[in-house]
């Protein structure tokens, strides 16, 4: 390239960093002025944003150094903001980088941090309440119980069209209904939760190779059940994306594997991480620290919009022996790249409340299993369909009954009464009092009572 008799250079590419570095490689003299790349200071463009240095200067999208005093005029013209929610595109490669920011610039604020994700207008509604109004499990789950113990309180629309408060001291009844009872009892339009300050975790999957898979589940199932509750880790079959940070001796290859998030004393990460590293030994140890909004993000960007999906769930109690044979058969014969089997744990924080304390009534459950068959191609839904299917009917008589409701479809009545087992009278009393036609009935549908 040459740019001897060349004054400016102007890079025109909205949000790619490719032409500006390009245009860097080749001079280091001529003034480059670039127009909104994506981040130019971690990319190496640019010492900061506020004193570039160098010969690279220009606009950008991304400007995490200025995120606090966005913060700060946000509280100065809002004066009773206590609580803020980030609304974010997971498939953003900026994502990670602007809620670490984002965070660190709230706490001196003494302002509450929320994360939501939508990668579009189409998923905003999902991205605020479907999450929280069926029970809402993560990788936090065993440290602070799941997402409705976690709610103060909610705004919602009710089906004769009021707009109400529930709480613990207002329409008690209410509230104890939409944590955990669904989208049955009307339109949730703001949450209240309590927060716990978690920033570096240390996290990342392990993977094994399908012959050691039998030993891995019983190895797990002692293990993550006598865990200290700063540990999390959901067991999955699956096959290994052909992607970083996976090494391409995996890619494609069908493995099983253990996710983990600790959120512990950093000095205790390695005695609590030995036994895992050392068990098989695993064929891969991702482990390392990271914010957790990365943890979160993780595997967003396999899974876009458009793909076909066929879930079946259960609760789990316990993993038997011969249930362990069961998927190790099924989990084994994952027939996608998409589609794979998860454990989550919910044991830990979450059986810290009673099974009536709210409808989420499986408090006794150990794991919340899903079989999920994803796919693009249409021409796949048999087959991701059957396996699903013939997976979930050989590990059901294993199961405790019910399951999770936000990973459920429309399975029927009585799947949804096994789910909410003995609270499901009474609200089956509450839906007939606050939505007596069933309005609210494109969910996991409690009719009213009759």
């Amino acid at each position: 390239m040459r740019l001897r008799r060349i004054g400016l250079v102007v890079t025109l590419a909205l949000g790619v960093l490719a032409a500006p570095l390009a245009a860097k490689r080749a001079t280091n003299t001529i003034p480059i002025v670039m127009t909104n790349a994506g981040d130019p200071v971690g990319s190496g463009l640019v010492t900061s944003l506020g004193r570039p240095g160098g010969n690279v200067t220009g606009l950008s999208l991304l400007a995490p150094a200025v995120v606090g005093k966005q913060l700060e005029l946000l509280k100065e013209v809002v004066l009773k903001v206590n609580r803020v929610a980030v609304l974010t595109n997971p498939g953003s490669p900026t994502r990670a980088l602007m809620l670490t920011e984002a965070e660190a610039a709230m706490r001196p604020l003494g302002l509450r941090f929320q994360i939501l994700d939508a990668r579009g207008p189409g998923e905003f509604e999902a991205a605020f309440s479907a999450m929280t109004i069926g029970g809402g499990i993560g990788h936090l789950t065993r440290k602070c119980g799941l997402s409705i113990d976690n709610l103060l309180s909610v705004d919602m629309v009710l089906a004769d069209g009021r707009f109400v408060t529930a709480s613990a001291e207002e329409n008690e009844v209410l509230f104890w209904a939409v944590r955990g009872g669904g989208g049955n009892f009307g339109a949730v339009t703001s949450f209240l939760f309590r927060l716990h300050p978690i920033k570096t975790i240390i996290g990342g999957p392990t993977l094994w190779t399908l012959e050691q898979a039998a030993d891995v589940m019983k190895w797990y199932r002692e293990f993550i059940t006598t865990a200290p509750d700063d540990l999390n880790g959901f067991f999955a079959f699956l096959t290994v994306p052909p992607a970083p940070p996976f090494p391409e001796n995996l890619h494609l290859k069908k493995m099983c594997g253990v996710v983990w998030c600790y959120t512990g004393p950093e000095k205790e990460a390695e005695r609590v991480f030995k036994p895992i590293r050392e068990f098989g030994p695993p064929a891969l140890y991702g482990i390392h620290a990271m914010p957790h909004p990365m943890l979160q993000s993780a595997f967003d960007a396999l899974y876009p919009p458009g793909l076909q999906w066929y879930w079946r769930a259960d609760f789990v109690k316990e993993l038997s022996d011969e249930a362990i044979a069961l998927h190790v058969k099924h989990g084994s014969d994952v027939p996608t790249m998409h589609s794979a089997m998860h454990l989550y744990p919910i044991n830990g924080g979450a059986q810290r409340v009673g099974k009536t304390e709210t409808p989420w009534s499986y408090r006794d459950a150990t794991w919340a299993e899903v079989i999920v068959g994803v796919d693009p191609d249409p021409a796949n839904t048999k087959r991701i369909t059957e396996w699903s299917k013939t997976y979930w009917d050989a590990l059901h008589p294993y199961s405790a009954g019910g399951a999770y409701a936000n990973f459920m479809m429309d399975e029927g009545e009585e799947r949804i009464k096994a789910t909410y087992r003995d609270n499901y009278p009474r609200l089956a009393s509450l839906k007939k009092k606050y939505d007596p036609t069933n309005l609210f009935r494109v969910n996991q549908n409690i009719k009213p009572a009759a």
